[in-house]
């Protein structure tokens, strides 16, 4: 098992880190095909096997197009990523944690799941154009935030999160994984202050109490959609999303968190510079 998760994690870096450091077309290209299989794992979840196929045929088509009309267009206007960013930013500030506190990670269905990867995915595209610095940054965040929580959950934690949910994850690790990230931001801030950085830009607008507020808000966010996969796939009856990475599940098991945290990235970027 672990020589199967280290080469699918080899063979993933060897796709991605070329085309994330090539363009923003690149890196937009390849991951509208991770995205696709999130929406036919995503669906498949939902209990929709059958329309399956046709979401993700679907997700790929739009992505496709949208990487074409941003190429001809020399971007998307701000107004197209607000209507994808604003409303995902808020489902994960607010509908998704009432979707887990009633235990019920399905409302919405098909037609939400979409929005939420679309919206997700024009950030991931968006933030690379602002520069690799910026939107590596921006994912920095979720993966420091699930290394802290696993560390500090195991290190002192004692009161359980979501035991219902994922029994795994305790308050302690929640809110040690937060403050690390608020800590690791504001130090490469500061550390780093001219280099293009989403913790950089939150000094710069918002000083450095407000920026460490924003990053304890996104390392919250960040638990939300850690937790939401989690209630869908407990709710479907399964532990992984698929077997669409050999050895570490399915793309939706990988990415949960960052399809949280980037369009609320995507807006803060927007608002501020």
């Amino acid at each position: 098992m672990l020589r199967t998760r280290v080469l699918t994690a080899v063979v993933l870096l060897a796709l991605l880190l070329p085309a994330l450091l090539w363009s923003p077309l690149a890196w937009g290209a390849l991951t509208v095909l991770f995205v696709t299989a999130a929406a036919w794992e995503w669906t498949r979840l939902l209990g929709r096997s059958s329309a399956a196929w046709p979401m993700a045929a679907l997700v790929a088509v739009a992505g496709i197009a949208a990487l074409a009309w941003r190429h001809s267009a020399g971007g998307w206007p701000p107004v197209a990523l607000l209507v994808l960013a604003v409303p995902a930013a808020a489902y994960w500030l607010v509908g998704g944690p009432a979707a887990l506190a009633r235990h019920d990670a399905r409302a919405g269905g098909v037609a939400l799941a979409l929005l939420l990867l679309a919206a997700a995915w024009a950030a991931l595209v968006e933030l690379r154009d602002g520069g690799v610095a910026l939107l590596l940054s921006a994912m920095a965040l979720v993966w420091v935030a699930d290394v802290a929580a696993y560390f500090v959950g195991r290190s002192i934690g004692r009161r359980k999160l979501a035991p219902a949910i994922s029994p795994g994850k305790t308050w302690e690790g929640a809110i040690g994984a937060a403050v690390v990230v608020a800590l690791a931001g504001i130090a490469v801030a500061h550390w780093a202050p001219h280099w293009q950085t989403l913790p950089a830009l939150l000094v710069s607008r918002l000083g450095t109490v407000g920026a460490a507020l924003v990053l304890l808000a996104l390392a919250a966010v960040s638990v939300v959609g850690d937790l939401h996969e989690s209630l869908v796939k407990r709710q479907a009856g399964v532990k992984d999303s698929g077997r669409t990475l050999p050895g570490h599940g399915g793309v939706l098991d990988r990415i949960d968190a960052l399809v949280a945290v980037m369009p609320a990235a995507l807006l803060l970027v927007l608002l501020l510079r």
